[in-house]
């Protein structure tokens, strides 16, 4: 069963910016089963660096290099397995079902409303 949803106000929403970003390079992390280090272009923004536990659902890491999917950018930096990790990917499923990424068409860097 899920867990229940949590409401939060529409000026919470408000206040997360979720950004466009093509991911340039995808790298295993050593002594991590499940991370991927996401090297991310965000057009003015900037390239960032992002971690995230998507290793296991890819036999291929490299067929995410091009992608571009939207990931939160506004999120406080995060260190895991000593590195920082500087936004979060969205995606869909996890766990046994397979996931899936949200791609689009847009410029690295545009807003998501």
């Amino acid at each position: 069963m899920s867990e229940p949803i949590q409401p939060i106000s529409i000026d919470d929403f408000k206040k997360v910016e979720i950004r466009v970003g093509e991911i340039m390079s995808v790298d295993p992390i050593e002594g991590s089963e499940k991370l991927l280090k996401l090297k991310v272009n965000f057009g003015e923004v900037g390239e960032r660096q992002v971690l995230s536990g998507i290793a296991p659902y890819f036999t291929d890491i490299q067929v995410l290099v091009g992608k571009k999917v939207p990931f939160v950018t506004n999120l406080a930096p995060r260190m895991m397995m000593g590195l920082e990790s500087q936004g979060m990917i969205l995606a869909t499923g996890g766990g046994e079902q397979p996931l899936s990424l949200f791609e689009t068409d847009a410029a690295p860097g545009s807003l998501v409303k």
